[in-house]
């Protein structure tokens, strides 16, 4: 079952025009949304961050819209689905039918999609750095539209290399982030994420994971710009996003990190998803 607008359809039944903005012009955002035990995971970092974005990109916001809304819109629509002990949602808002690069309105309509969660950290974890194209650096590269070509070249470029995912860059060839998630990186007592201004997602997860190293008086946090290199050099890799908490990474070209630290954090994720705090 999927929500359209409040209305629980079958896939079957759910009409949606071939004049869907986010169909023809990527005039769509999305938030990828954990349940845990009929809990959204770290709901009020998701709904405040759509609300940023669907003002940033002038989408009218209606006055249903509030917190409580729709976080009983997801967890009806996760109960029509028998997945209140686990599920992967993707809340989707696009701009209703109409225009042409101009819309008729900048009114909207929202899609929820729930599916069980397949994936789980894996104990071995390759990545290489996507080279072919940029993804540039910008306000708007930190908004999750539905527009993700790049991400999707790098997922398929990890693939037919046999890796786990790709390391991709802005058009100064510093360190953004991965085709799935946020990437951090270890060395000595500092560690290292892309800043916002490099053109990576405002995760909620390289949220959570700032403020818990920031909270650590052994280890210093940058939100600086990286360089391929400084991967290589790095005694620790780790990538985050909303489903599956912190993978650490092993392998980065010739290079095997540890894994120690890495798992420590994804720990105190998890107090956190159980928490709320």
């Amino acid at each position: 079952m999927v929500n359209y607008n409040g209305d629980l359809l079958s896939i079957e039944n759910l009409n949606i025009s071939l004049n869907n903005r986010g169909f023809k012009y990527g005039d769509s955002i999305f938030e990828t949304i954990k349940i845990q035990n009929n809990k959204v995971i770290f709901w009020e970092d998701h709904y405040f961050r759509l609300m940023s974005s669907m003002r940033m990109l002038r989408m009218k916001i209606p006055l249903q819209f509030t917190l409580e809304f729709l976080e009983q819109e997801i967890i009806r629509t996760v109960k029509a689905n028998d997945l209140e002990k686990g599920a992967r949602v993707r809340l989707n808002v696009f701009r209703k039918d109409g225009g042409f690069y101009t819309p008729l309105s900048n009114s909207i309509n929202y899609t929820i999609e729930v599916a069980a969660i397949k994936t789980a950290t894996k104990n071995k974890y390759s990545i290489d750095v996507f080279k072919d194209f940029y993804n540039f650096s910008g306000l708007l590269s930190t908004v999750k539209t539905n527009n993700r070509m790049v991400n999707t070249l790098a997922s398929i470029y990890a693939k037919e290399n046999d890796l786990d995912n790709c390391v991709l860059v802005n058009e100064r060839k510093g360190v953004v982030e991965v085709a799935n998630g946020n990437i951090f990186i270890l060395k000595g007592n500092t560690i290292k994420t892309p800043a916002i201004e490099e053109g990576c997602i405002k995760g909620i997860v390289r949220k959570k994971i700032i403020d818990i190293i920031s909270k650590n008086e052994e280890y210093t946090i940058e939100e600086t710009s990286i360089s391929p290199f400084e991967i290589q050099k790095a005694e620790e890799v780790f990538i985050t996003n909303a489903i599956i908490g912190v993978q650490p990474v092993t392998n980065y070209k010739k290079k095997t990190f540890s894994i120690d630290f890495g798992t420590k954090i994804a720990k105190s994720l998890k107090v956190l998803e159980f928490t709320g705090n």
